[in-house]
């Protein structure tokens, strides 16, 4: 088939380049003629494990190209797909201008018969919008479609291939045919194609990250009572998971969930309600929880150390909102270096993928360093705030004896308390009992 895909901030490059390694001919295309540029090169202005390789082989085939000349894209493809950024405003509702100014151009575009796909995350009823916009710039037919993306960073390309469920929202027998026919491919497995109104997809996808925040932040809520009754959370969490119904995913308590989804989709959520006069009481709490959890680990440092950290300086393993990605949005990083620093303490961090990011939205108020153990050197503590991979088995003598204070707050849970503290460390976690001595020992 002949697609393409417009945007390429991080769904846009995926999609467009796992189609094209099903055999398809892609278009992908930009406002953004650096980007473009980097992207013919070779190279990748997100880091997504696996991607690279794939633009690289579908290139060298012919099967994927970037450009800015979005008219000429749509009158060569069927199928366009819509997956440009949807930002929130500050009362959380998505900002649509980028998904209609597309749409618009389509319309003006088209030379015949198009499907457009919504491939961003929108709110219920904006393909109707689309369909609006589209209809005021052309007589050609065309059909709209939901089809919203469940990818995971850090796992995307494995995402796409093999997803566990694709859902289509049509609104007719033919484009649901044509939908289907281009994501056979990727079910060989057996998981489903879920076809259903088109408003019933939008709302499928806020449904479902909301849902996984819920189990987030209903978890820290647990962690935060285990701390007080002196149960172990980590225990908790095996024996609630062990549930079928309910499963072990996305019930690590932590310092907050981030991301790009989460946080904007539980908010859109609350607008939408608000809008048409209901209140979701429970994704409210969702949201406030993880707001506070946030701030949870700076809350333990002052704790320990007291209110003032003036003086004090903090390692910080961890920069980005999750493993095997770059990104920093709202990433619970970002609130506690703020913190940190508000209360005058020094930070010196370290993230395998995210140092670019963090130097632009840090710039020179923290030291960025060139691993992990030059950014505990001299800590008066460390702070564990992303649990990659290479974090959780390093020389702990090393890390101890580089260390000013031997003591570790960490945000993930990635290390036993035991181990920690036959290794010499005072180790304080989230929802794990800690001996009241380790909190009253002499900091200095």
């Amino acid at each position: 088939m002949k697609i393409c895909v417009i945007g390429t901030g991080y769904v846009g490059p995926v999609a467009g380049t796992c189609f094209a390694e099903t055999g398809n001919d892609v278009i992908c295309v930009d406002v953004d003629a650096r980007k473009i540029k980097m992207l013919n090169k070779g190279t990748i202005p997100i880091y997504e494990p696996g991607l690279k390789e794939l633009v690289d082989r579908n290139t060298s085939k012919g099967r994927l190209s970037f450009t800015t000349d979005l008219n000429k894209a749509v009158k060569q493809s069927l199928i366009n797909f819509i997956a440009v950024g949807t930002p929130p405003g500050d009362d959380g509702s998505s900002d649509l201008h980028y998904v209609l100014d597309v749409a618009r151009s389509i319309g003006k575009a088209m030379e015949g018969y198009k499907v457009i796909v919504d491939k961003s995350t929108v709110p219920v009823g904006t393909a109707d919008m689309v369909r609006e916009v589209i209809g005021e710039e052309t007589e050609h037919s065309f059909d709209v479609v939901s089809n919203p993306e469940f990818l995971k960073e850090g796992a995307a390309i494995d995402d796409f291939m093999r997803p566990d469920r694709v859902v289509i929202g049509v609104d007719n027998s033919r484009v649901e045919a044509l939908m289907k026919d281009l994501y056979s491919p990727f079910m060989r497995t057996g998981h489903p194609i879920i076809v259903m109104d088109v408003r019933s997809a939008e709302m499928t996808k806020y449904a479902s990250n909301a849902l996984l925040a819920t189990k987030i932040s209903f978890m820290n809520e647990i962690a935060s009572l285990c701390e007080e009754i002196g149960a172990d959370v980590s225990m908790v969490r095996q024996g609630v998971g062990s549930d079928l119904r309910i499963g072990h995913q996305f019930l690590f308590p932590g310092c907050g969930y981030g991301g790009s989804c989460f946080p904007k989709d539980v908010k859109a959520l609350i607008h939408t309600a608000r809008e048409r006069g209901i209140r979701l009481e429970i994704l409210e709490a969702v949201e406030s929880v993880n707001e506070r959890q946030k701030e949870l680990l700076v809350k333990k440092v002052k704790t320990y150390f007291g209110e003032d950290l003036k003086g004090k300086r903090f390692g910080l393993w961890g920069l980005s909102f999750k493993p095997r990605t770059d990104d920093m949005r709202e990433a619970p990083a970002i609130a506690i270096v703020n913190s940190l620093l508000e209360a005058g303490g020094t930070v010196q961090a370290y993230d395998p993928q995210a140092m670019e990011e963090a130097h632009r939205i840090f710039d020179n108020r923290i030291t960025l360093m060139k691993d992990e153990y030059e950014a505990a050197q001299k800590a008066d503590a460390l702070l564990i705030v992303t649990e990659w991979n290479e974090f959780r088995e390093p020389n702990f003598e090393v890390v101890r004896n580089s260390m000013k204070n031997p003591v570790i707050f960490d945000g993930r849970n990635i290390y036993d308390p035991q181990k920690m503290a036959a290794h010499g460390f005072r180790y304080f976690s989230i929802g794990r009992p800690v001996k009241e001595t380790d909190y009253t020992s002499d900091p200095s």
